[in-house]
């Protein structure tokens, strides 16, 4: 992100903090006078930077505390800190970002449906689960390994996120996925995916290369057509990974995937300026 989009983030995160602060101390029963208690080694602001460092690198919680010179311990306490901060701050996808405004987001669907959109998945390896049948529920037999499944829909040129559904099952179909996300746009929306999406109502695909057949030209030439409309979600789903937490095998607990990879879509947003942070 930019310096200016790093300075009204740090200034919305700490500002949301404080605020949250001050409606706990109102609710709370004080025995110690307050200010009291070991003072913090790193500034807010670094604190932040801390978070935001942890998800473009993803070292271990020991060699982030070496680096910002405090223990690994205090490294996975601020990491978790800010992370459920930045996540309130920055919506992960344009639906999100207008659940509370229906008015707004009628005329966003009203909008939507003169376009095609793009949709898209992506599989991220994960530590395997301790129980046998967790084993068996996320083991994909595509990537041989245990995953996590996201789906995301964007806009023609990839401008922007609309819909983005994380922490499925890896062995879950595509297609299972994008007919749930289907339900939140107009019958008339229609759609751009690859062979996995084959049989999807309102979605133009690719031909699949008969059995023992070869395909025409003009099918051939029809599919190059929806290969270079389908290349900008290929470059969207890029920017998501190149933050190594979404792309590398994920480490933290599996319970926080859905809020990390959720962040990570809300600082892709941020970066490509479909939102603003300011009022």
């Amino acid at each position: 992100i930019s310096y200016q989009q790093w300075e009204q983030l740090t200034e919305k995160a700490i500002a949301y903090y404080q605020e949250q602060e001050n409606m706990f101390e109102k609710s709370k029963v004080r025995i110690n006078a307050q200010g009291g208690g070991r003072k913090s080694i790193l500034s807010q602001e670094e604190e932040i930077c801390l978070c935001l460092f942890y998800l473009r690198q993803m070292p271990t919680f020991e060699i982030l505390g070496l680096q910002f010179e405090i223990s690994k311990t205090q490294a996975n306490d601020l990491f978790h800190k800010w992370l459920q901060i930045l996540r309130k701050l920055l919506p992960a996808s344009l639906l999100e970002e207008l659940k509370n405004q229906p008015q707004k987001r009628e005329m966003l669907s009203e909008l939507l449906a003169e376009i095609e959109l793009l949709v898209d998945s992506t599989e991220q390896v994960r530590e395997r689960p301790k129980s046998y049948q967790e084993q068996k529920k996320y083991f994909s037999g595509k990537q041989q390994s245990h995953t996590f499944k996201n789906s995301v829909i964007s806009c023609a040129k990839g401008e922007d996120i609309i819909d983005v559904t994380v922490g499925a099952r890896g062995p879950e179909a595509d297609i299972n996925l994008f007919v749930q996300q289907q339900l939140k746009f107009y019958d008339s929306q229609e759609f751009v995916g690859d062979k996995a999406y084959v049989g999807a109502a309102r979605t133009t695909t690719p031909t699949k290369k008969p059995r023992g057949r070869e395909l025409t030209a003009q099918q051939q030439e029809n599919n190059q057509q929806i290969s270079r409309q389908r290349i900008f979600i290929e470059h969207l789903i890029r920017r998501l990974k190149i933050f190594r937490v979404a792309a590398d095998k994920f480490r933290l607990n599996p319970q926080n995937y859905e809020q990390v990879i959720l962040t990570i879509c809300g600082l892709v947003r941020l970066r490509l300026g479909t939102f603003s942070l300011t009022p």
